[in-house]
């Protein structure tokens, strides 16, 4: 436990650098040095004292991100947990009206603790500005933040010794995942589903974060409405255009060209992993000079819109930071940009066929959403507060917190029941999807259209004795949500600690932002439970580790990724079916459900 008090004390920061974390332009230049050297130290005394050094000449943005990258790879930082992201920058989270208003009432108030509420970032005037409870919530900004420290861009497995199973197919899956979730909460909140960006000439729409750097003292760049992308220093704007052409190239041909010209197959078991490292890109892309970074530079050059070329000296905006570039509108619809790059890969692959669908011998009989209501669940806004102290000083012991809403949702159990007339029991996979059944105009969706919208819930495993089976899965059990966050304070008093936890555990989905937000009158969704053969989704020894539970978004620790099928499956390639009940087979189910959301 002193430990881990130092190494969060160590994680705190003093004096600014004037610089902060999370650049992806500069951590696509320099900003690998950092996680690699405290990641080499020789041993945990050693790990210490670097950081100890680093702490005193590295920005305070570079050192959280080195350290927190290295403390979740390194073997001897079991034990040690980094505190959330968002009580070590609160500036990245909360408006800096707000902030401003909690200094206002600790030097008014100098020895009461203060709670202010959070300011708003827009107005109705905005039509986007519905969206913001999803764009600004606390807790799905910190989980793409700590994604990208699971997952850096920047990770070489040369120097750190460790492979990262399909690293490049989680970027996909994780972030088509997220524009899927946004969809749905747009059609929920009565909105046409996004415009994906597809025009590197295209106008923008205008967005203000309200954030400033508390490290540095600049503003987030703000984005007028009806700018257009320029060239930067490092990159042009005819790049990212080339990039993007020879990516499509590769994908018609079947095929990438490594450094030496060599062709690679993209085959269905490695190709979207291969497109994935490759988009990104990261350290595993195959040629990086040739196919370039589109994604990783298209963020740097929406950040640095409003002053291209350094005159000004200005802030980038959000889109430069893993931690804050949810917020904007234009990352959704730059991602679904990019996911449409993979959906084309997905359409060069054969449909799967019945054979590849069914469990033969397994019958999914009947499910149930069980809630207050069954197959109705309800959405609310919960009150929830921040502790400030932790990464702003406010000159105070006392306690300094914003309070703020998020959505949340009712308890809920899926209630399963399954026939297996296989002849003996077997071990199978459970898998559940949710999907938007009506588009903005109100018509059917159909399978095609619908699977790209699909979000997924859970996935587990269980075994199926011969006959009936009855199977319950809590909602909290969930394979794409993180099972608990604890706070700066609930640290330091042990509370979540042990010697065996892993900073690993941090990642994965809000639970709280499991469901999509539905409509006062209730927003009917398709629920898909598909049963699919353990013995062909096994990749040769089960998941092991303390948490596993954000296994779908996250992967699991220092081994494979524990399902040999595609991620998304059977929603990640084309369906051809017209309807729904074409498409099952008897291992599948779909169900009607509702969520409506209640004031």
């Amino acid at each position: 436990m002193r430990i881990i008090v130092s190494m969060m004390q160590t994680l705190r920061g003093t004096a600014p650098r004037l610089s902060r974390s999370g650049r992806l332009d500069r951590n696509i230049k320099r900003g690998r040095g950092g996680p690699s050297t405290l990641y080499a130290a020789k041993d945990f005394e050693d790990f210490i004292n670097l950081a100890k050094q680093a702490r005193s000449f590295a920005n305070e943005g570079l050192f959280v991100y080195a350290a927190s990258v290295a403390i979740l790879h390194r073997d001897d930082c079991r034990g040690v947990t980094v505190p959330p992201i968002q009580e070590i920058f609160p500036d990245r989270f909360v408006p800096s009206e707000t902030i401003s208003l909690a200094l206002k009432e600790v030097t008014n108030h100098p020895d009461k603790d203060i709670e202010v509420e959070i300011e708003s970032t827009g107005n109705i005037l905005d039509p986007e500005y519905k969206m913001s409870y999803f764009r600004e919530d606390v807790g799905t900004n910190a989980h793409h933040w700590h994604w990208h420290i699971v997952y850096p861009a920047t990770w070489r497995p040369e120097v750190m010794g460790k492979l990262k199973d399909r690293k490049g197919e989680l970027f996909y899956y994780m972030h088509q995942q997220m524009c899927a979730r946004y969809d749905c909460e747009r059609l929920s909140n009565g909105m046409r589903r996004m415009i994906p960006f597809h025009n590197f000439e295209e106008e923008l729409e205008g967005y203000s974060a309200h954030l400033t750097s508390l490290v540095s003292g600049l503003q987030y760049a703000s984005r007028p409405e009806g700018f257009r992308l320029h060239d930067l220093k490092d990159v042009d704007v005819q790049d990212m255009i080339r990039w993007r052409e020879r990516i499509l190239e590769a994908i018609d041909l079947g095929f990438v060209e490594d450094e030496s010209h060599q062709q690679i197959k993209l085959t269905e078991d490695n190709g979207i992993d291969i497109l994935g490292s490759i988009v990104e890109s990261s350290y595993e892309s195959k040629n990086k000079l040739f196919y370039g970074s589109l994604h990783n530079w298209g963020h740097v050059m929406m950040a640095n819109i409003t002053d291209p070329d350094g005159r000004f000296n200005e802030n980038p905006g959000v889109m430069s930071d893993t931690s804050t570039s949810l917020r904007d509108p234009i990352f959704y619809r730059y991602h679904r940009f990019i996911d449409n790059i993979f959906q084309d890969y997905k359409q060069t692959l054969k449909p799967y066929d019945k054979a590849q669908l069914d469990f033969p011998g397994v019958q999914v009989v009947n499910v149930t959403v069980n809630a207050k209501v069954p197959n109705l669940v309800t959405t609310f806004m919960k009150t929830d507060d921040l502790e400030l102290t932790h990464g702003i000083d406010f000159g105070t012991t006392k306690s300094v917190k914003v309070k703020y809403q998020h959505l949340d949702h009712e308890p809920f159990t899926f209630n399963i029941s399954v026939d297996n007339q296989s002849g003996g029991a077997k071990q199978a996979t459970v898998r559940i999807f949710l999907g938007p059944k009506y588009d903005e105009l109100g018509n059917r969706l159909d399978p095609e259209h619908q699977r790209t919208l699909c979000i997924e819930l859970d996935k587990f495993q269980v075994e199926l004795a011969a006959g009936k089976n009855a199977i319950t899965r809590d909602h909290k059990l969930s394979s794409v949500t993180v099972s608990e966050t604890h706070t700066f304070k609930q640290l330091l008093a042990g509370e979540g600690v042990s010697e065996n936890t892993t900073e690993f555990c941090s990642c994965g989905w809000p639970e709280h932002m499991l469901i999509p937000r539905g409509s006062h009158k209730g927003s009917e969704f398709d629920l898909f439970v598909i049963l699919t053969d353990y013995e062909q989704d096994a990749v040769g020894g089960e998941a092991s580790g303390v948490c596993v539970d954000a296994i779908s978004y996250c992967g699991a620790k220092d081994q494979k990724y524990p399902d040999k099928k595609p991620m998304g499956f059977p929603f990640d390639r084309v369906i051809t079916a017209d309807t729904v009940a074409e498409f099952l087979t008897p291992n599948m189910s779909c169900t009607d459900v509702k969520i409506k959301h209640v004031i």
